[in-house]
């Protein structure tokens, strides 16, 4: 069993993510989804299609939920399944993230928030700086 990931984004952003993370990894070491949000959506139809995903993908481990930016309605969307069990909510995808993810297909869903977090933090530099300090 491993944890199921869904990303829930403004328009394409997670499926492109998605999409990119596999190309660089050559693998697709866990089961993700994506669920994109457009301004024509209706919030409350798009939550049932994301609890639905939530039960698809969870093979016991749970689901971790992953979306753009917080405060707007796709993780306003996300936030709402707080209320199921073995799904954490984290804000703020974005390449560095996910990778980070899906290099630790085996971790528990806690331990993999975690790894996500950090891959977020680590993954914006200035890189200007970066080079320099390499020097």
């Amino acid at each position: 069993m491993s944890v199921g990931i869904l990303l829930i984004t403004h328009g394409n952003i997670g499926g492109d993510l998605a999409d990119t993370a596999r190309n660089v990894l050559g693998a697709d070491p866990l089961a993700i989804a994506q669920l994109s949000v457009t301004p024509s959506d209706n919030p409350d139809q798009v939550l049932e299609k994301a609890k639905t995903l939530c039960r698809q993908l969870d093979e016991g481990d749970g689901v971790l939920v992953i979306t753009d930016m917080f405060g707007s309605t796709p993780s306003n969307i996300a936030c709402r399944l707080n209320q199921l069990p073995g799904v954490r909510i984290l804000a703020g995808l974005n390449l560095p993230m996910l990778i980070r993810v899906l290099n630790y297909p085996t971790l528990s869903l806690d331990a993999l928030c975690a790894k996500a977090l950090s891959g977020g933090h680590d993954g914006v530099l200035d890189c200007q700086q970066s080079a320099a300090s390499r020097s």
